[in-house]
């Protein structure tokens, strides 16, 4: 409803209260003394007390001689002889036409009426109007962003500058479309947005708002689906309708995944509501009829799940990659997030860049704000670099739990274990550099090693991936050869050994049995998941595949033991400076294998008690957290 409209009927019906209240006042203070009866009025007038009446159909009004006092009766309308009394008596009469109707009185009567058509009218337009109101579901939910509000523009967003440089395209075809027309360009119809979460999707199309001057929709995936049948395609009709109409302009769907999956696979068939509301966003996209002017921008992490139809060019004719930042992305993405946050002079976030590499945006605002908390909760005026440091090893590794207690049988037991990790790391020339080691529980682990990079890992060699399965496998040496016995903390290592190892040889083709893939994951794209793994090899071929698994954690297992038993007295100094120390840097560890003494006790940590979180490790290939090497148990039930 107009605004304009609103606000004249909420004049209205604040005049005809403020008439109301005046009529009931006015009625209240007409007769303020009792009504006489007709025959107290005859006996006033025959003893001439009355001094002059109005008489206004059957009414008669009049005052009184000796204190003017007011009254009020009413006579029968077949007693005409009143008047000649009266006048014999000297009343003074004055004869007033009885009115048709006081208008007052009639807008007071009509108010019910008038009240009442408005709620039908009221009624009637909440069944029809967009929104969650009424049998409004067939609506869009697409919102509309105005110019007043807050904007987000270019300037904040940083880490994806060919992200950006393609959308600044899209912004100049819109504001000077004539430069693109006469060389014969056309506005592409469509832009899909496409990375791994928390790279910051909806917040570029949220600066594409705050930069374009035109109109901005945005609407979620799973906004067009109801449990109504055929809701979805009514939406999308809508949504385009609203866009033709105030074209050219921006239409935003987040998730489009929740309905442009592939037709024709998983659940449902033809008739399923999400192929209905598929269908008409694709021939509303490029159908029979145009619709020019209306770019859509759509976001997705899965785009390996979306219909081909809606991917050719025509539809989405752009695809736009937004992937995890590098060096030099993250560093521009801190200082956007510590625009706002107070820093120390110690404070390098070109040093925090280099030791998060595959962190997103997401995970580097996280950060941020961590170490501002942790600063707030020292009562610090400004957030230090050790802050930084305390927040990035709490996302990292995890909480630390000074508060669970432990056996100094399995303090030794992980200091041990945890040793043969950090030994193993660091004097693997083809590994990451070591970075930290500790024995104090974080998250689910009761120990954690730690590696990072010196850059980012776009691809990883043979070498690189045999010395990470030896470093797996030093925690268990070192248990066996110094402890003497083996116990469950290795469950966790053994397990990402194999994975490893089956990968290099039916993925990557790093065995001998050749440059094969071998497996074919089985998927279904409804349920967007890895169900089953099709075996396309034969019986006598998968025994070469166990054969080949072992043979590579077994050559990493001997690996490590060699490691081990050759440096068994560094070994032993490193289990006794984290036994006393609890947590030992990678330079620290260096001067431990070189028999050097560590300096005084630097102090780590911050002792929080908080929930512990589980940490999360990369899986080599697919970026995401520097390798964490974790001693965990399965804790009694």
């Amino acid at each position: 409803m107009n605004s304009n409209v609103k606000t004249a009927i909420l004049w209205v019906v604040i005049i005809m209260v403020v008439v109301m209240l005046w009529a009931v006042i006015r009625t209240g203070r007409t007769h303020p003394d009792a009504q006489l009866s007709f025959s107290q009025l005859m006996n006033d007038i025959d003893q001439g007390k009355i001094k002059a009446v109005t008489i206004t159909g059957n009414e008669v009004h009049g005052v009184y001689k000796d204190d003017n006092q007011e009254l009020h009766a009413v006579i029968p309308a077949n007693y005409p002889q009143i008047y000649e009394e009266m006048k014999a008596k000297g009343v003074n009469v004055t004869i007033q036409k009885e009115s048709a109707g006081n208008w007052v009185t009639i807008l007071v009567n009509a108010i019910p009426f008038v009240l009442l058509l408005g709620f039908w009218i009221f009624m009637m337009r909440q069944m029809q109007s967009g929104g969650n109101k009424a049998l409004s579901f067939g609506k869009s939910r697409a919102r509309l962003h105005s110019s007043q509000q807050k904007k987000v523009t270019f300037k904040d967003v940083a880490g994806v500058e060919e992200a950006k440089e393609e959308l600044q395209e899209i912004i100049e075809f819109l504001r000077e479309p004539q430069k693109f027309q006469k060389l014969g360009g056309r506005i592409p119809k469509g832009v899909l947005l496409i990375g791994p979460p928390g790279t910051g999707k909806t917040l570029l199309a949220r600066a594409i708002a705050g930069e374009a001057n035109v109109p901005f929709f945005s609407i979620s995936g799973s906004d067009f689906v109801e449990m109504f049948v055929g809701v979805g395609a009514s939406r999308v009709r809508d949504l385009f309708e609203q866009g033709k109409k105030n074209a050219p302009c921006i239409v935003f769907i987040d998730e489009i995944d929740a309905v442009g999956r592939h037709r024709g696979a998983g659940l449902g068939g033809g008739h399923d509501e999400r192929e209905q509301t598929l269908n008409q966003l694709l021939v509303e996209m490029d159908g029979f009829e145009s619709n020019e002017g209306v770019i859509l921008v759509a976001a997705t992490n899965r785009p390996d799940v979306l219909d081909p139809a809606l991917l050719r060019p025509g539809r989405f004719d752009r695809r736009v990659v937004v992937d995890r930042p590098d060096v030099r992305g993250r560093e521009a993405i801190l200082r956007v997030h510590a625009k706002k946050t107070p820093l120390a002079d110690d404070v390098d976030l070109s040093v925090l860049a280099r030791g998060t590499p595959g962190f997103a945006g997401a995970d580097l605002a996280n950060l941020v704000n961590e170490a501002a908390l942790v600063a707030a909760r020292q009562n610090r005026k400004v957030v230090t670099m050790y802050d930084f440091e305390v927040a990035k090893d709490k996302v990292m590794m995890g909480v630390e739990r000074k508060s669970m207690i432990m056996t100094p049988e399995d303090k030794k037991i992980t200091a041990y274990h945890e040793a043969g990790h950090a030994l193993v790391a660091a004097l693997e020339p083809a590994a990451d550099p070591l970075h930290k080691v500790t024995i104090i529980p974080r998250g689910m682990a009761l120990g954690l090693t730690m590696q990072l990079p010196l850059d980012d890992k776009l691809n990883y060699n043979r070498e690189y991936l045999d010395a990470e399965i030896a470093i797996l496998m030093g925690g268990r040496i070192a248990e066996e050869v110094f402890i003497g016995r083996i116990t469950t903390g290795a469950k966790s290592d053994i397990e990402r050994a194999t994975d490893l190892a089956r990968k290099m040889v039916c993925e990557w083709g790093m065995s001998e049995l050749g440059p094969l893939s071998l497996g074919k994951k089985e998927e279904q794209i409804f349920l967007g998941r890895e169900i089953a793994q099709h075996r396309d090899y034969s019986e006598a071929t998968a025994i070469k595949i166990d054969d080949q698994v072992r043979k590579l954690v077994e050559t990493g297992y001997a690996r490590a033991r060699q490691r081990i038993e050759e440096k068994s007295e560094a070994m032993k100094r490193i289990a006794e400076a984290l036994l006393e120390r609890e947590v030992l840097d990678g330079e620290e560890v260096r001067m431990l294998i070189a028999g050097e003494t560590l300096p005084m006790q630097k102090n780590h940590g911050t002792g929080d008690k908080e929930k512990p979180q589980p940490a999360q490790a990369p899986e080599p290939g697919k970026g995401g957290l520097p390798g964490l090497l974790g001693g965990e148990r399965p804790q009694p039930a």
